[in-house]
């Protein structure tokens, strides 16, 4: 079992890696010249300590100053050429792993865009966050730190162990004495970076979280006074990530002057046995200094060992949570040679239609309706009953689990989904402003609007006016998530959105149902715009906006319970008389208290009931 795990592990590790690598192929070019540079630089660097060698045997020896003038300029010139192929390395590090960087990030940002519903249903927006910001800096820095470099540390190594065993075979063997003592400190401290390193990702990630859902409830936790908790909780998730640095900053600490000391002794051992032989005539002065420049050298790729291996293992999970993501596999795809929907009259069918999130809890059972081109169908029920679920279906957000929905006869699955949602305009419950000018957030669906368009829109939708009377008119900034403006506004502003996309079929939460007289009216108004000559789809919360359907649809559990006119379903005296009287007629009183005259009664008699805006 452990073998087989092991195994499991190996395997993944080379995937991720063969990936990583991978993401450099279009860029094979510069790849090549970083490498050519990267050979120079270390091909230059060998040079100089035997240049400096000879100084010392042949200029210093001989008195030879012409010698040492040339050697002078030699060693100028290398350094110089030097500087050149390491700038050039270093520049060309840096813009490899950025354009990786900036490739992987857009993967990953269009992956998260196009992944369905249900994936989003289940995954923390901060650990999404987490994976396209630190996640993707650790992979930049392995193309930067690892992929590039370790040719050289490796072709440097190499070289310099063959010229140590050139100068003197018996002062190399005392180095590679030392090596493995080296190498060993340098693999054990990696090792027990890896799982710190792991816990502090982990850590920043669910820090993320919890910053992430705190300012996005920042009014909720004023309201309820819990600044100081929420303080706490971020506290803890910080001072996991504090401890995890720490102990990875301890380790560190711990591992430098170790190796520094193993280095110290082993120049201390060369320069006592190297010394005895320079006395003896077995070995020249200058190759005493040049073996000890060497042994510099080849300490360094050793040395390099440890935080190589200590990038790649957090590169390679980075990498790992990364692919997870690109590689997730949506609930929600298109069929091979799926059709384009084109220009559609907005006919509307469901027909058999189930669905659950899983297989344990069924949503929606055998729902069947129609809405005609140009007709209105509202949907009615409790809290729980379906409503969302079926309008969420339309635009397949999810797919259903069985039956089918068609538009003008053709199943929403066998249609793309761009030409699908192109035909499909709708305002959520959930209102989402960006933060972008008022005239941005009408045109986000159609970004080539003129504003005449967008004035006509708005118009439509009953906002015009408010938005004129701002100081910015329709340049004016909304705040994040549209907190500038009422919850009334925004509905208008989001319906102002849908017209200028001017969709066949139009979907229409009516969420806000706790506004003024005023502010209701203008609603209604929009909501008649958007409706007129639509295939509309409304869950209602107002009495007045049940009334302006053609068809009223009852839900409960997931199943179509009665079906009629507001008239008719009255008459029958089932649910929707009590919905009507529990929720929407409620809904109605609640926003217009202070204004009540008498009118007949929905129900069948008189009462006072408000008045608010046109029915």
């Amino acid at each position: 079992m452990a073998r087989v795990q092991a195994h499991t592990i190996h395997g993944g590790f080379v995937r991720v890696l063969w990936r990583l690598l991978q993401l450099l192929r279009k860029y094979w070019g510069w790849v090549i010249l970083a490498y050519v540079c990267l050979l120079g630089t270390t091909l230059l660097q060998m040079a100089v300590p035997w240049l400096i060698k000879e100084v010392i045997d042949v200029g210093l020896g001989r008195r030879d100053r012409g010698f040492l003038v040339i050697a002078a300029g030699i060693i100028i010139a290398l350094s110089v050429g030097r500087g050149i192929m390491g700038f050039g390395l270093s520049y060309l590090g840096e813009f490899l792993s950025q354009r990786v960087a900036y490739d992987l990030r857009n993967r990953f940002y269009d992956r998260v865009q196009r992944l369905s519903f249900a994936y989003h249903d289940n995954v923390h927006t901060g650990q999404l966050m987490s994976r396209a910001t630190a996640d993707v800096e650790g992979v930049r820095w392995f193309i930067n730190m690892v992929a590039l470099r370790i040719a050289q540390f490796i072709a440097l190594f190499v070289l310099t162990c063959v010229v140590l065993f050139v100068l003197n075979w018996q002062l190399a063997l005392v180095v590679f004495g030392c090596l493995p003592v080296l190498a060993f400190v340098a693999v054990r401290t990696s090792t027990h970076l890896r799982p710190v390193w792991l816990a502090a990702q982990q850590g920043v990630a669910e820090m993320g979280t919890v910053l992430q859902e705190n300012l996005t409830g920042v009014r909720v936790v004023r309201a309820f006074a819990q600044e100081a908790n929420e303080s706490r909780k971020f506290g803890a998730k910080a001072k996991q990530v504090f401890q995890a640095n720490y102990e990875a900053s301890r380790l560190q600490a711990f591992n430098a002057p170790l190796m520094t000391l193993i280095v110290t002794l082993a120049t201390a051992l060369i320069l006592w046995y190297g010394g005895r032989q320079v006395i003896q005539g077995q070995l020249t002065l200058g190759g005493l200094v040049a073996f000890n420049a060497y042994l510099a050298q080849v300490v360094m790729p050793v040395r390099m060992v440890g935080p190589l291996v200590n990038v790649m293992a957090r590169a390679m999970s980075s990498g790992e949570r990364i692919f997870e993501v690109i590689d997730a596999e949506s609930a929600v795809k298109e069929k091979p040679g799926a059709l384009n929907l084109g220009q559609v009259r907005g006919e509307l069918r469901f027909e058999h239609v189930s669905f659950g999130y899983n297989s344990a809890s069924p949503v929606l059972s055998d729902v069947s309706f129609a809405v005609g081109p140009g007709k209105t169908v509202a949907l009615v029920g409790s809290l729980g009953s379906g409503k969302s679920t079926v309008v969420n279906l339309v635009p397949r957000f999810y797919d259903v689990t069985a039956g089918r929905i068609t538009i003008d006869g053709v199943d929403v699955r066998d249609v793309t989904l761009s030409s699908l949602r192109a035909s499909i305009g709708i305002v959520q419950q959930d209102i989402v402003l960006f933060s972008a000018t008022i005239r941005d957030n009408i045109a986000y669906g159609a970004t080539e609007a003129s504003d005449v368009d967008i004035v006509r829109a708005a118009t439509a939708a009953s906002i015009h006016d408010f938005i004129t009377s701002l100081p910015g008119g329709y340049d004016t900034w909304v705040g994040e998530r549209g907190v500038t403006l009422s919850g009334g506004q925004k509905q208008r502003v989001a319906i102002a959105r849908t017209l200028l996309v001017d969709p066949r079929i139009v979907i229409f939460d009516d969420s806000t149902s706790s506004v003024d007289t005023e502010t209701e009216h203008l609603i209604q108004q929009a909501l008649a715009h958007l409706m007129k000559d639509r295939t509309a789809i409304v869950i209602a919360h107002r009495l007045r906006t049940v009334m302006l359907a053609d068809e009223i649809l009852v839900l409960h559990q997931g199943r179509v319970v009665e079906r009629g006119t507001h008239s008719e379903l009255l008459q029958a005296g089932g649910m929707y008389r009590q919905v009507c009287e529990l929720q929407l007629r409620d809904a109605d009183l609640s926003a217009n208290v202070g204004e009540t005259v008498r009118d007949p009664d929905p129900f069948g008699g008189a009462s006072s009931v408000p008045r608010g805006g046109t029915r």
